[in-house]
């Protein structure tokens, strides 16, 4: 049936014609009150878990719908004869997919995440959009809660794994810090079980640590890893030398990717790159094409001023990264904007008052905080404090913001983007 359609559809406004319809439910949703309406506007059929709503052979009632999608797609990709590079991480999932894309690109058929749909939704649906064209899957995985990256490698069955690296984030789902260890690890282990390969930074002593046994790459800046590359330069953006294998001479990278936390990120890539045969010239050239966009890292020219954006998500680790980076950039006037860092639990109070600390330590005064999280600690800087973003925007509006360098960083929760328009 799925692949006598046109794909899966999970949205009727957008439907193209023979899909199979998964009527998921939602919080504020019942997809199941969807179906006819999906199956009108021409999808194959519709698969529903409430009785009511099967009223012909087009309808298929399955126990649940959600399970009933990740089966199929499980068995999709146990069909699939290809090999697939799973990415979990607290910070850098996205940018590093994008990276490894650019590069495998060079020379294979890829399909990846889109986005970051990387969740029990949007890894099945990865799966489901690989066909008898895809010559290597890219999949993102994102957990809040310990067991969920476990569940999506059942379904995934990746053959390569990378942790980009392990931060306090979603604290709350996970309970903490060594919660998110355990959570994100479970990647590891099941790539150990497979005995297939893990990709590791070797930069980072905590995942090192973790990958105790198993068969693994490593990459990073010691001429002792298996991959070695080095930051020449980070302003305006990253400029990364990297280490030919066969001439045993370093090769120039030009990116347009800025930060210097991103230098991991770009090293995966390459490591992925080396395994799948591609040479380092053609490695430099997909990254040095690579331009961010989402609001992750993205350097914005506007008429009065620059922007850094970096708003699609925060903790505390890429928030200090951002802020570190930023410090760094060129003199002149500076402006940092920053909005809470959400689902931090009961972490929250500590991890903004580390936050109010760096600013001091890298001398940046200029600052504007946004969010309940930063008014419990407000008082410990200089700073103009709103309680959301609407209200930044009618201070932006009412001061003269010219010929200034501008941070833009906090969870999307916060909705920092708004500000673009008006700096």
């Amino acid at each position: 049936m799925f692949l006598s359609s046109s794909g899966i559809a999970t949205d009727t406004r957008k439907i193209n014609g023979r899909e199979v319809f998964f009527a998921l439910k939602g919080d504020n949703f019942n997809g199941n009150e969807y179906a006819l309406n999906a199956i009108d506007n021409g999808c194959f059929c519709a698969i529903v878990d409430e009785a009511k709503f099967c009223i012909d052979e087009r309808f298929i009632l399955v126990e649940d719908v959600l399970s009933s999608l990740q089966k199929l797609a499980a068995h999709h990709r146990s069909k699939l004869a290809i090999p697939i590079v799973a990415i979990t991480g607290t910070n850098g999932k996205t940018t590093t997919k994008e990276l490894i894309v650019r590069v495998l690109q060079k020379t294979h058929t890829v399909h990846a995440t889109h986005g970051n749909l990387n969740n029990h939704i949007g890894v099945p649906l990865t799966l489901l959009g690989m066909d008898e064209t895809t010559e290597i899957g890219v999949v993102e995985m994102g957990a809040n809660h310990i067991g969920e990256i476990a569940a999506l490698c059942e379904i995934t069955q990746p053959n390569y794994g990378i942790i980009t690296n392990i931060g306090k984030a979603h604290l709350e789902g996970f309970g903490s810090y060594e919660g998110v260890i355990q959570a994100k690890s479970e990647l590891y282990a099941y790539i150990i079980k497979q005995g297939d390969l893990v990709f590791v930074n070797s930069d980072n002593q905590l995942l090192l640590d973790l990958l105790k046994n198993g068969d693994k790459k490593t990459y990073g800046s010691s001429t002792k890893a298996d991959v070695t590359g080095r930051l020449k330069s980070e302003l305006p953006s990253l400029t990364v030398e990297i280490l030919d294998p066969n001439s045993n001479a370093f090769v120039v990278c030009e990116t347009k990717v800025i930060g210097k936390h991103n230098f991991e990120n770009i090293m995966a890539a390459i490591a992925v790159g080396y395994e799948f045969g591609i040479s380092t010239n053609e490695i430099a050239n997909a990254i040095g094409l690579y331009v961010s966009d989402n609001n992750r890292s993205q350097l914005i020219q506007t008429k009065n001023n620059t922007i850094v954006l970096d708003a699609y998500n925060a903790n505390p680790m890429n928030m200090k990264a951002a802020i570190d980076s930023f410090a760094k950039m060129e003199e002149g006037k500076k402006l940092v904007i920053l909005g809470d860092m959400l689902e931090l639990g009961e972490y929250a109070k500590e991890e903004h008052s580390l936050i109010i600390e760096q600013l001091k330590e890298n001398q940046l005064s200029n600052i504007v905080l946004i969010g309940d999280h930063f008014s419990a600690v407000k008082e410990h800087v200089v700073c103009n404090h709103f309680n959301d973003a609407s209200e930044a925007v009618k201070w932006v509006n009412e001061n003269s913001i010219k010929d200034t360098l501008v941070l833009l960083k906090g969870s999307r929760g916060i909705g920092l983007e708004v500000l673009v328009d008006v700096l």
